[in-house]
């Protein structure tokens, strides 16, 4: 018998409350807000060095009283560095350099680094084959983003399943996916549960479970597949 999935269970934040039709609403915080903008200062030089040094000071553990001790700078003066009021001159960032053990150059990434956007037109997708694949499966990369700022990389997948395909292999790999039912139904397995979609429906898991369609129910059938996972496992 087909398990119903469970609702946002990300904490005991998560709280279902009946909208007026009768439907329950997740009302769940989140972490962080998808329409901020970050200040457009950013893009000064000195605010880019200062995100930086305290990046990295941060990564070693240290306070802003360790990184003056270690390079005999006041903390007055690395408080307005990493703050990006003032710009350092080229001994202090020498000495930074040393002290946070990373390249002068390292304080210039944020600042000179393009952020990569991938535009697919409708249809023009990247036809490609996944491991396990199997006749009448057709997989569609919508696009792709290599080394990035993020430290994670998502492939999604237009996937098309025709009246010629065979059922899928069960899949496992690293990483988190989503699903979106656009045509057709079926019933999918991620570990021991099994879920009916049909159009509208989703279902978002962790992809380490094994996975995959169990009944083809209605064909043809499209859904949207994306799938991420760290950057460091990528290849």
């Amino acid at each position: 018998m087909a398990k119903k999935a469970s609702n946002f269970r990300n904490g005991a934040a998560a709280k279902a409350k009946p909208s007026p039709k009768g439907v329950a609403t997740i009302r769940t915080p989140l972490t962080q807000d998808p329409h901020a903008v970050r200040d457009t200062r950013e893009k000064v030089l000195e605010v880019a060095i200062g995100r930086e040094v305290r990046a990295f000071r941060k990564k070693l553990g240290i306070t802003v009283a360790d990184l003056a001790a270690a390079t005999d700078i006041s903390l007055g003066m690395l408080s307005k560095i990493e703050n990006g009021i003032t710009s350092p001159s080229l001994t202090t960032l020498q000495a930074l350099s040393r002290a946070l053990g990373v390249p002068v150059t390292a304080f210039f990434r944020r600042f000179e680094e393009e952020r990569s956007a991938v535009f697919v037109k409708a249809g023009e997708g990247l036809d490609v084959e996944r491991r396990g694949t199997r006749a009448g499966h057709q997989y569609n990369l919508l696009g792709h983003i290599g080394s990035n700022t993020s430290g994670v990389v998502v492939e999604p997948y237009l996937i098309t399943l025709t009246e010629d395909s065979d059922v899928f292999p069960t899949f496992q790999h690293e990483g988190m996916e989503f699903l979106y039912m656009l045509e057709g139904e079926v019933t999918y397995r991620h570990g021991n549960n099994l879920y009916p979609m049909k159009p509208g429906d989703s279902l978002f898991f962790d992809a380490d479970a094994p996975h995959g369609p169990e009944v083809l129910t209605v064909l043809p059938m499209r859904y949207l597949s994306i799938i991420c996972y760290p950057q460091s496992s990528a290849g």
